[in-house]
């Protein structure tokens, strides 16, 4: 089984073309194989590197070594009492090593690291050493001695098959006008004539179409056309969307691109960006409507805070202003632990005060208007009880003393308090209460025209309780203080002293020797 995973993903590397191969990249230090993974080594036993030429590899497909220190058999499904990176329900998250949807039996050998907290240890996969005769594996590969002094043989898969990247190439051109039309690299149709295989599969099964996924363009991109001085439709940028659906491999591949026009002139230049993004393959209607979580179960910093207006569950947001300092229809997502202050001018015409306040509350808290707040990051919709209300305090008209003015809200102050729960080995972090505090100021009703700057402030309010640390247990080599018998000199001393004629010293002396003798003659 090994086996066949290395070459199939050697064979799916082969298919890409050669300017965007993937290469490899150090791996954290989470799956980076430690001394305790394979075994301790003395002085004398060595570490070499196993990059030999490119050949066949020859393994028995049965002999795995341990996963986890150990442990002499196979895990095969790294289970956690909590899978704090699954946070697409449905989907397969990448390098979430315990998420369930990715029906994986070896994670390891297939994201290129684990997340922390998604697994109980990280090692490399190993096998004897004796069953290989060449290795033509693209990944890192070792040959370590282990402690009963075999040598296994281990492979570190790096594997980038789900990782979002982008990059920029410059282009130079000596003469635009000939490269315009013939220069494929312009050409929006030269990066979509090929097609993806879904899962790598072996070179038999390349011309069967049913492991082919097409590239599909988003939008018609016209092909470069030279227009007296000028180079028109040149590929500025091109985008990758490739959905995912765990290991049943991609379900859908779309293309999109940037186009400009260039100039026809010596030595003309311009830079071209690159961008592939994978994302979770949306296989149900149900898997849409339930979106992804922002924790499983506490928050994770920076993930959005989760808001609820009757049954639709959404992201709490912020105003966004546009270049001139105006409102925009766009606005920012309350991202859990981040404090942040937004602000923008609301321009509005005179209506009547009660529609005018209508806007601008509207305009401060967002629409929908967040009625609930999740407790966890993985909260519900359908379960009331893990949201907690958010309480509100809306402008006073009363306390303002005004009879020829509007009162509007100008500012609105968001207050999330948050606490971690659970264990303190793995703290989950939850929101305990929200307020949304509004402030106000009153505008004259003779204005026909008015320009109302807003802002919104957002404040994490840390109000965990830790507990006592716990007494460490007594131990063998504790000792007694250097002065440990120095009270009872001091009542000696003092009965000796002070209080000549007391029994008191007498009598306790009296008494523990009557306690020795009758120890002794029993």
């Amino acid at each position: 089984m090994f086996t066949s995973q290395l070459a199939l993903l050697y064979v799916f590397f082969l298919m890409v073309p050669e300017g965007v191969r993937p290469q490899p990249s150090p791996s954290p230090s989470g799956a980076v194989s430690t001394q305790s993974d394979l075994g301790p080594r003395t002085q004398g036993e060595t570490l070499q590197s196993s990059s030999e030429v490119p050949g066949v590899s020859t393994v028995s497909p049965t002999v795995v070594t341990p996963s986890a220190p150990g442990n002499r058999t196979v895990d095969l499904f790294p289970v956690l009492p909590i899978c704090v990176c699954d946070l697409t329900p449905g989907a397969c998250d990448m390098n979430c090593c315990c998420d369930r949807d990715c029906y994986l039996l070896h994670p390891r050998t297939v994201f290129s690291f684990c997340l922390p907290g998604s697994v109980r240890s990280s090692s490399w996969v190993c096998v004897d050493n004796s069953l290989i005769f060449r290795s033509n594996s693209p990944f890192p590969s070792r040959v370590f001695m282990d402690s009963n002094g075999i040598k296994q043989f281990c492979v570190h898969v790096n594997n980038c098959f789900l990782e979002s990247k982008s990059t920029t190439c410059a282009r130079f051109f000596k003469n635009l006008a000939d490269s315009c039309t013939l220069d494929p690299t312009l050409n929006a149709a030269s990066y979509h004539n090929f097609t993806v295989l879904k899962v790598p599969r072996g070179l038999s099964d390349l011309q069967n179409t049913k492991f082919q996924v097409p590239v599909t363009p988003v939008s018609q991109a016209d092909s470069p056309l030279l227009a007296g001085n000028t180079c028109q439709n040149v590929v500025s940028q091109v985008i990758y969307e490739i959905e995912t659906n765990g290991t049943f491999g991609i379900q859908k591949v779309s293309i999109s691109f940037g186009q400009t026009n260039l100039t026809v002139e010596p030595g003309t230049s311009f830079q071209q960006h690159f961008i592939i993004h994978f994302r979770a393959f949306q296989q149900s209607t149900a898997a849409s409507l339930t979106g992804f979580r922002s924790g499983n179960p506490g928050y994770i910093a920076e993930k959005p805070l989760l808001a609820l207006t009757g049954d639709r569950r959404h992201s709490m947001t912020l105003l966004q202003s546009k270049g001139d300092g105006t409102c925009s229809t766009k606005r920012h997502e309350v991202q859990f632990g981040v404090n942040a202050i937004s602000g923008c001018k609301l321009r509005l015409k005179r209506v009547d005060c009660s529609h005018l306040q209508r806007e601008i509350y509207q305009t401060l808290h967002g629409s929908p208007r967040p009625e609930h707040v999740a407790i966890f990051g993985n909260a519900d919709p359908a379960q009331k009880g893990e949201w907690t209300r958010i309480l509100s305090r809306n402008c006073s008209v009363s306390a303002m003393h005004c009879t020829s003015c509007c009162v509007i809200p100008v500012s609105l102050e968001i207050q999330i308090l948050w606490a971690y729960v659970g264990l303190q080995s793995n703290p989950q972090a939850h929101v305990s209460g929200a307020r949304f505090l509004y402030h106000c100021q009153p505008i004259q009703d003779s204005q026909q025209e008015t320009e109302v700057p807003l802002t919104t402030v957002v404040t994490f309010v840390d109000i965990t309780q830790k507990p006592e640390p716990p007494r460490g247990q007594p131990r063998m080599d504790w000792k007694l203080p250097f002065d440990f018998f120095f009270p009872f000199k001091m009542v000696f001393s003092r009965g000796a002293d002070s209080q000549k004629g007391s029994v008191s010293p007498i009598l306790i002396l009296c008494l523990l020797l009557l306690g020795v003798l009758n120890l002794e003659t029993k």
